[in-house]
């Protein structure tokens, strides 16, 4: 891997705050080639370093420290603990060397998960090396980190990722990627021309089964695709919430962020001191759209790149659906019946049921039921496998290895900022054609809903809390 200059100074407008150091190397401005140089001398119990020597971690043989990529995660929830750190961790090309968390309880949850993690690799058995920050932009600034994951709430997506961008980081970040059209499509452009790396953090390419269904589709293995059906999971909701205090370890006012102000209560953000549990955040309309972003995001997925639209959109949208009772704090769409009709005349209906992914087309079906049972009609399908004449979709064995192989190359990877844009915008336009109860024209060129002012005002970003407008 070639190295790369450090990152330049952010130019993003966010205020300058000063927050105490939790932890680590903030207060030791190396650079890349200093700090090399310092920590091939510095024992395991030296104060945090950034890259440590391959003797310490007791890699010899494999890949060399300044060869590694090293990742900061912003956000270190549920999602963090039980799958982006351990996918970075067991990569030995990456190293974690920073998590950032405005709860601290679980920030020193996924920091003894990485210090556990190297101290097993450690031929003394114990490793201090990985920095905590309460401030996603003490990270930024670091010019030793190179990349980020964000795995925070929805609503944090795009102002973190073009902090990011602007900070000169190459960028992992959870979907669904966005919370409108026209953010999402400042962070594209914003990535195109910073020529950074981005990966829409979506595993499902890198299943088996999923893969193996958009690579049968593509290659006409059905005849010519018709319909295509994506069923997503239902979500619950939960009355109105009484006002609680705000624990000690957690930063509400950073949690919430560009959001709307709002009176704390558990059930609003995460379980407290509980990694395993689902934040009640994945179902307020505030911070996220529910299933129809959320799984749609991870099935959708697989849909666009079957029809080969995955860079571009529908041109019509219909749909109904059912939302709880007013003054819910849970309060996102629960059942919900889309179709979108793309430019090829393939329409995609999305909808609620249990996980699975159906193609049709003129001489036969693919169902594909999460996470990895697969039928088809012919069932001799099930024996094909692509030949030399045929279209091999890419395969990576993960979403992160797929980032990791992106930044050493600089290519581009499978689910950049403008894939996790096009997937994401699916649910946006669903929610307006169903809060408006008619059928929106889209124009996915100059993305705007043809001869409906209402349909595109709604289609625009809500008001975001100072300093955090984008």
């Amino acid at each position: 891997m070639k190295t790369r200059p450090a990152s330049p100074q952010s130019r993003y407008s966010f205020a300058t705050v000063t927050r105490p150091h939790t932890g680590g190397f903030a207060a030791n401005r190396l650079t890349r080639r200093s700090f090399l140089k310092q920590a091939a001398f510095a024992s395991v119990a030296a104060a945090a370093p950034l890259i440590v020597p391959g003797r310490v971690l007791g890699l010899e043989g494999r890949v060399a420290p300044s060869n590694r990529i090293t990742i900061g995660l912003i956000g270190t929830g549920r999602q963090a603990i039980y799958a982006n750190l351990p996918g970075f961790l067991r990569e030995p090309d990456a190293q974690a060397v920073a998590v950032c968390d405005v709860d601290s309880w679980r920030m020193e949850q996924a920091r003894q998960q990485v210090e556990t993690h190297y101290a097993r690799q450690s031929q003394s058995g114990s490793f201090k090396g990985c920095a905590a920050f309460r401030d996603f932009r003490e990270v930024l600034a670091h010019p030793d980190i190179e990349a980020v994951m964000i795995s925070t709430p929805d609503h944090w997506h795009v102002p973190m990722a073009m902090a990011a961008i602007q900070a000169g980081k190459d960028v992992a970040c959870e979907k669904p990627l966005t919370r409108n059209i026209a953010e999402g499509r400042k962070l594209a452009d914003l990535v195109a021309r910073k020529a950074k790396v981005f990966r829409t953090d979506s595993e499902f390419r890198s299943n088996r089964t999923f893969h193996r269904a958009a690579e049968m589709v593509r290659n006409g293995k059905i005849g010519a695709l018709q319909r295509i059906i994506s069923s997503t999971p239902r979500d619950s909701t939960l009355a109105a919430q009484p006002e609680m205090p705000v624990p000690a370890e957690l930063d509400f006012d950073l949690w919430l962020g560009p959001a709307p102000l709002a009176p704390y209560t558990e059930q609003r953000v995460h379980p407290r001191r509980d990694a395993k549990g689902r934040p009640g955040w994945l179902c307020i309309r505030d911070y996220a759209d529910g299933m129809l972003a959320n799984w749609g995001a991870h099935l959708n997925d697989i849909a666009l790149w079957a029809n080969d639209s995955d860079r571009t959109g529908p041109v019509e949208i219909e749909g109904t659906g059912k939302y709880p009772p007013a003054g819910n704090l849970w309060d996102i769409i629960q059942e919900f019946t889309v179709h979108f009709t793309f430019a090829n005349g393939v329409r995609l209906t999305c909808q609620t049921d249990k996980p699975y992914l159906r193609f049709e087309g003129t001489e036969g079906w693919i169902h594909v039921t999460y996470p990895n049972g697969i039928e088809t009609q012919p069932e001799s399908l099930l024996g094909w496998k692509p030949g030399a004449n045929d279209l091999h979709l890419p395969f990576k064995p993960s979403e992160k290895r797929d980032f990791l192989d992106a930044v050493k190359s600089r290519g581009p990877t499978q689910g950049d900022a403008e894939v996790g844009h096009r997937n994401t915008s699916l649910s946006h336009l669903a929610l307006v054609a169903i809060d408006l109860g008619r059928k929106l024209k889209w124009d996915p060129h100059a993305e705007m809903v043809i001869g409906d002012a209402e349909a595109n005002h709604r289609l625009q970003p809500k008001p975001m809390r100072a300093p955090w407008s984008i």
